[in-house]
């Protein structure tokens, strides 16, 4: 079985890093939640996360915009 693809319950603080987890593997990621200002959120704090990453050249903006 080849997975490709997953989903994540939840854009928590354990959600989001799953989620970038996931997404910096190159996998497609569905995250959701029940409040859509959670899911912003989320995805400002894996944004946050890439750019200290790339702030210890540990990440190119190129893989950032990929991952997002």
């Amino acid at each position: 079985m080849n997975i490709s693809q997953i989903g994540v319950v939840g854009a928590g603080q354990m959600g989001n890093g799953i989620a970038q987890v996931f997404a910096a593997k190159n996998f497609q990621v569905a995250m959701v939640d029940v409040a859509e200002s959670q899911l912003e959120k989320g995805l400002k704090t894996i944004q946050k996360s890439c750019d200290r990453l790339i702030a210890k050249e540990r990440m190119s903006t190129e893989q950032k915009n990929l991952l997002l």
